[in-house]
């Protein structure tokens, strides 16, 4: 659980780096229409849950150092039974400031009246302009006023810095705690694939095991999912993003499941591959022990000061290394990765970041170079082999083949730990495990 005072301390980080003289400004989610009068579950922006915790819309946060009245404000919506009897409660001010630290806190509908005078003599805003349309607006409506009365005294702020680099630099090194939660989400997530392979035979239909992935998140107290799961039987997992999960799944063919849970808003993300049947069959397995070994050693290769690039040059090499040994490509294995031969069959990078989002914040490349690996990092490392039918050239008995494994990773001070190894990826272990 991340705690009060953890939150405090990374509003203080970053007003740290801010320095006096400076605002930031940071809007909250919005509820999102599903249909007409429906609504899809609201699910709190992730920059605003990092630095607060507070699970409403409509709430902006403001970061003020150096304020003598106190630094951390919050508008938010009032209390009102009415609305709380159809929609469920509100924190109102009160709950803002006693539940989540607020130094003040302040009706939404007050902003107009109250922000552009904590914005007056500040010199610089820090704001992520792009993301909210409506409320960029709004900021610049603010400014303006503050413009037009430069000739009464008011001192507007000369500068708007991007909030989102700070922030998401401060995302990128996680906390004990936050890989503690991170930890039991791939906990949960890996005894959802687990059930999974023991629920799977031919016949049943993707959406069964859709269900029962969504089962085990919610009966282990992940109520949501990180993503949308994907559960490709056959050729389905040969399309990267397959969410359709409604085709039966046949005897003989693999199933490739893509699944992670969301606990306190971080994400895990594994993936599995495993034959329908509960038996690999010798194209199947050759397949998956080329990608099983690209997994094995890139995971090798995470560890401080080595680039985030390193486990994807690494499998790209077995993979490709792999696809000579298959028949599959023709030529030296310089050459045939110099020139990306293997991309056809394999079209993504070996990983990205990983945390309150599951493709999470963070620059992959520091001046031209790729960035070097830092303890509390963690990142996914997923190689995989991806063989559609009817690809020219390709032996028949390739086609609808699709293999991806995924595992989480953290980067520790000396090495790496692997915090989704409690579901295997050992081909005999998952034979012996639908066996029984």
């Amino acid at each position: 659980m991340i705690t009060r005072a953890e939150f405090a301390h990374r509003r203080r980080a970053l007003m740290d780096i801010m320095g006096n003289n400076s605002i930031a400004i940071l809007p909250s989610a919005k509820e999102n229409v599903r249909s007409r009068d429906t609504h899809f579950r609201f699910r709190q922006d992730s920059d605003f849950h990092y630095l607060t915790g507070f699970p409403e819309p409509e709430a902006v946060l403001v970061l003020l150092p150096g304020r003598e009245h106190g630094e951390y404000v919050m508008f938010c919506r009032e209390k009102d039974p009415h609305m709380e009897t159809w929609h469920g409660r509100r924190e109102g001010q009160e709950g803002a400031k006693k539940h989540f630290g607020c130094n003040d806190a302040f009706p939404i509908d007050d902003i107009d009246e109250i922000l552009p005078g904590l914005m007056e003599g500040r010199e610089r805003i820090y704001y992520e302009f792009g993301n909210h349309p409506e409320f960029d607006s709004d900021i610049m409506t603010w400014v303006n006023i503050l413009r037009a009365q430069v000739k009464k005294g008011a001192h507007p702020p000369g500068e708007l810095i991007d909030l989102s680099h700070l922030l998401h630099d401060m995302r990128l090194i996680k906390s004990k705690a936050e890989i503690r939660v991170m930890h039991k989400a791939a906990d949960i997530s890996s005894e959802a694939h687990i059930a999974a392979m023991k629920l799977c035979q031919p016949g049943i239909n993707e959406l069964r095991i859709e269900s029962e992935i969504k089962y085990q998140f919610a009966n282990q107290g992940a109520r949501h999912e990180a993503y949308s799961s994907i559960v490709a039987g056959g050729s389905n997992a040969c399309i990267l993003h397959y969410v359709e999960n409604d085709a039966l799944l046949n005897d003989g063919d693999l199933l490739m499941i893509d699944a992670g849970a969301e606990l306190e808003g971080y994400a895990a993300d594994i993936s599995r591959t495993f034959p329908v049947n509960g038996q690999f069959s010798e194209v199947q397995r050759t397949v998956y022990d080329c990608v099983l070994k690209a997994n094995i050693e890139a995971i090798k290769v995470v560890k401080p000061g080595n680039a985030w690039s390193a486990p994807h040059d690494v499998a790209v090499r077995i993979l490709t290394q792999g696809l000579i040994d298959l028949k599959i490509l023709k030529g030296e294995l310089e050459t045939l990765v110099e020139t990306e031969a293997y991309k056809p069959f394999y079209m993504h990078k070996t990983g990205h970041w990983l945390g309150l989002d599951v493709h999470d914040v963070g620059d992959y490349i520091e001046g031209n170079e790729p960035k070097r690996l830092s303890e509390g990092m963690v990142l996914t490392v997923e190689p995989g082999l991806y063989f559609p039918p009817k690809t020219k050239g390709l032996d028949k008995k390739w086609w609808g083949i699709g293999v991806r494994i995924e595992d989480d990773v953290v980067v520790t001070a000396k090495g790496h730990k692997v915090i989704s190894n409690k579901v295997t990826k050992d081909p005999e272990e998952i034979e012996s495990l639908m066996r029984h």
